[in-house]
């Protein structure tokens, strides 16, 4: 009997169980089995490793690099993106030991790349090379991008996409480098940052034209319209996408007004209703301009392209076209195709970032997106009064949730007398509201909460803001 034909044996004894196949100690059979085998094989001459790197950033500060080390261990785990942001923007490194953790983590979740692309590290970058599911680190960004010297300031009547001169970073470095190296030139001088797109945009991958077009959004203008219109017939449709929802945000874009142009067909006043005559087809015009031809599943066909068209039209088309504030228009009865018409709206005001729609919008569905729209002490204020307003239930906690850190006095006032409030009655129903608040409110404010109630959700909220003020205080220089 061959060495083979006993292993096949073992495996079918295996698969079809020992009680309908006797096989006396199996799993020692298969053991000294697989040694023989293995006894067997020649031994290859190997290569060693080149060395890692010299790293050139600092490393964290020792109880910085405890503090992570215990959150890694299981400790206030949902601040791990906290920590990692907090040390990248301060251009740390991590110790070395804990690199192939974090890297773990970067696997499951794409939202810590960019903070662990700086903190990586060159040990971390040569680890990446050696194993494919790290690899995603090598097309994150080493550093935060510097902002661009004087050689990249616009000079006066500087109005054109003349050809610049290419940065090294740009021409060689990784993807993350050059997005974030982009940013950084368009924050500083947006005419530059455009002609050096104009350069390069061949040549860019899709999923880099997208990101690239995306990052148009700062310093917006008309004078970025016509390289958007262009990109209305790029392959990719993401970058498509994102073209027609920079171009909504330009009123005067050739894309803002061929979308007033069907809303108008679509949306009349009469009185003070609203009377809608859905598109009756998506053509190749309008999926061009954005639009979607292929609705969602649950979604009728003309509901989902209704819903889009009014999405990307100006908003001041409507008050202008209606002789309307937002607030009246709001108002206006729209009949069966309510949900899509509010739906459009509140989508148009997050793109354009128009705060007096999304306050009109807010007042009938209190949506954290329309709040992000709004100043941040008004954002504040209001999303204090909806706590005070309401019960703990799902939907404050998504409204609450959609609000990023930290939360000011206002607001944390209403979310602690809420757990206090609720604690004695309803204790239950307090979980997440309670880690919400202990990773959104100021950490500044552990002692000033820690006083408020002896209740123990009031102090696990208190203990929560204690370790995050303590983790930033330990990675200050």
């Amino acid at each position: 009997m061959t060495t083979i034909d006993e292993w096949e044996r073992l495996v079918s004894a295996a698969l079809v169980g020992t009680d309908r196949r006797p096989r006396p100690d199996l799993l020692g059979q298969a053991a000294a089995h697989t040694v023989g085998a293995r006894a067997g094989q020649r031994l290859h001459r190997g290569e060693p490793l080149p060395a890692a790197p010299a790293e050139e950033q600092p490393p964290v500060p020792r109880a910085a690099g405890e503090r992570v080390a215990r959150i890694l261990d299981g400790e206030h785990p949902r601040l791990l993106a906290e920590w990692l942001e907090a040390a990248a923007g301060r251009g740390y490194r991590l110790p070395a030991k804990l690199v192939p953790r974090v890297l773990d983590h970067g696997t499951r979740d794409r939202s810590l790349r960019s903070s662990i692309g700086v903190l990586a590290g060159a040990r971390g970058r040569w680890l990446a090379s050696l194993n494919e599911a790290w690899g995603y680190l090598l097309e994150e960004a080493t550093t935060y991008a510097p902002p661009p010297g004087p050689e990249a300031e616009a000079s006066p009547g500087d109005e054109g996409d003349e050809a610049v001169a290419v940065h090294p970073l740009w021409e060689f470095g990784t993807r993350g480098d050059r997005l974030s190296f982009f940013r950084g030139l368009r924050a500083a001088t947006p005419v530059k940052a455009r002609a050096l797109l104009l350069q390069s945009w061949d040549k860019e991958a899709p999923e880099d034209r997208a990101a690239f077009v995306n990052a148009l959004a700062d310093g917006l203008s008309m004078a970025d319209e016509p390289f958007l219109e262009d990109a209305l017939d790029d392959r990719r449709r993401e970058v498509r996408s994102q073209a027609a929802d920079l171009l909504t945000r330009l009123p005067e874009s050739r894309l803002g007004r061929r979308m007033s142009e069907r809303a108008a067909r679509c949306l009349r006043v009469f009185g003070e209703r609203l009377h809608v005559e859905p598109p009756v087809s998506c053509d190749a015009a309008m999926e061009r301009d954005g639009v979607r031809s292929r609705a969602p599943a649950g979604t009728g066909q003309r509901s989902w392209w209704l819903q889009q068209v009014v999405a990307h039209t100006p908003l001041t088309f409507w008050t202008g076209h209606f002789g309307l504030s937002a607030k009246q228009i709001v108002a206006l009865n729209t009949g069966d195709w309510a949900r899509e018409i509010r739906l459009g709206w509140e989508r148009a005001a997050v793109l354009q970032n128009d705060p007096t729609w999304a306050r009109a919008l807010f007042a009938v569905e209190p949506l954290s997106d329309l709040l992000a729209v709004l100043p941040p002490a008004e954002r504040a204020d209001r999303a204090a009064e909806l706590v005070n307003d309401q019960p703990v239930d799902g939907q404050l906690i998504m409204m609450l949730g959609g609000l990023p850190a930290p939360w000011g006095p206002a607001l944390a006032k209403a979310v602690m007398e809420k757990i206090v409030d609720t604690a004695g009655r309803q204790p239950w129903n307090l979980a997440e509201l309670v880690r919400l608040a202990g990773e959104r409110v100021d950490p500044a404010m552990h002692e000033m909460t820690a006083r408020l109630s002896d209740e123990p959700p009031v102090q696990e909220v208190a203990a929560t803001l204690r370790f995050r003020f303590d983790m930033h205080e330990e990675l200050r220089p």
